[in-house]
């Protein structure tokens, strides 16, 4: 995935998503729904290559990733210099207690309402 200099200096949501349907409507639901850009990827490797180029407003993260999951990805990202303090929304079919704890990541639990979670980017954006 290639991104202009355009897309590097516009907000942008960093979405983390193994699955290809999800992916696909949390891309258009933030393109549409908000004045964010979507960076979608599918696993843990592509996110940490996308954040050599761009910093996002916003980490939007399943917590069940292939070979990285969301808490490995997460811990990666938030140890990197100048991404510490962006906040994090972490998607899982299970309550994640042990991510609650952390002031800087918000739980949504899948089947996840699109309004609902469009008020979790809102608010943390805001």
């Amino acid at each position: 995935m290639a991104f202009s200099a355009k897309r590097a200096t516009e907000k942008a949501i960093l979405v983390v998503e193994d699955d290809t349907s999800i992916r696909e409507v949390l891309a258009v639901v933030i393109s549409q729904e908000t004045p964010y850009h979507a960076l979608i990827v599918p696993d843990g490797f592509q996110a940490l290559n996308v954040i050599k180029d761009i910093v996002p407003d916003l980490f939007l993260l399943d917590y069940r990733l292939p070979r990285m999951n969301g808490k490995e990805l997460y811990n990666h990202l938030h140890t990197t210099k100048g991404l510490e303090h962006i906040p994090t929304i972490m998607t899982s079919t299970n309550a994640l207690e042990q991510e609650t704890e952390d002031p800087n990541v918000t739980v949504c639990i899948k089947p996840f309402d699109l309004d609902e979670l469009l008020t979790m980017v809102e608010k943390l954006l805001a």
